[in-house]
């Protein structure tokens, strides 16, 4: 018995592999036949005529803009989703994707893009129920909010002067009180 093929490629190897399964493997006695014998007796199906249904699922998360990304692109979804987490599927075979919802109900169907075009897809319906939405948020009522512009605090400042390399232990700070005195001092001397 030999327990090593002298091959020298992978193609010879496949090659061995094959004789010694047709040669040995499949010539051994078993209960009912050989190998090759029980195997003859159930022949496999044939293949089917459509290919397999291979399907892509993933979750994403709905933007503030009622979009969904995939593959690269963008497809858009109800504006009442906005936030959520969807689940988007593509059937390999089909050239429409489906955007379904949590409680799985299919809240949209766009035709796919080449993955990775960039391409934003919306419905007019998706449009027009975004536009409603924005229009129905917007208000006059309270202003915008206003940052408060404050000045550096000390950690701020202190790390500011370590990272140009000066030494602030010895930076006089000259405050404006200290200004205002000079200019007092200015005024009666004229």
């Amino acid at each position: 018995m030999v327990a090593t093929a002298a091959v020298a490629t992978l193609g010879e190897a496949q090659r061995s592999l094959d004789r010694w399964s047709i040669d040995v493997a499949d010539a051994r006695d078993r209960p009912g036949g050989t190998v090759g014998q029980l195997g003859a007796g159930e022949p496999l199906r044939a293949l089917p005529l459509a290919a397999y249904p291979a399907q892509i699922v993933v979750e994403r998360k709905v933007s503030r803009a009622a979009l969904t990304a995939f593959e690269g692109n963008h497809y858009s979804v109800p504006p009442v989703h906005a936030g959520r987490t969807v689940t988007v599927t593509w059937r390999v075979t089909e050239a429409v994707l489906r955007v379904v919802a949590a409680h799985g109900e299919i809240i949209a169907e766009h035709r796919r893009v080449a993955a990775g075009a960039g391409q934003t897809v919306r419905s007019a319906e998706h449009a027009a129920l975004l536009q409603t939405a924005v229009l129905t948020a917007f208000t006059t009522k309270d202003a915008c909010r206003r940052k408060p512009n404050l000045p550096p605090g000390d950690e701020a400042l202190a790390e500011l002067a370590r990272l140009r390399g000066i030494d602030c232990e010895s930076t006089n700070v000259i405050s404006l009180a200290d200004y205002a005195q000079l200019a007092q001092a200015r005024e009666q001397t004229r």
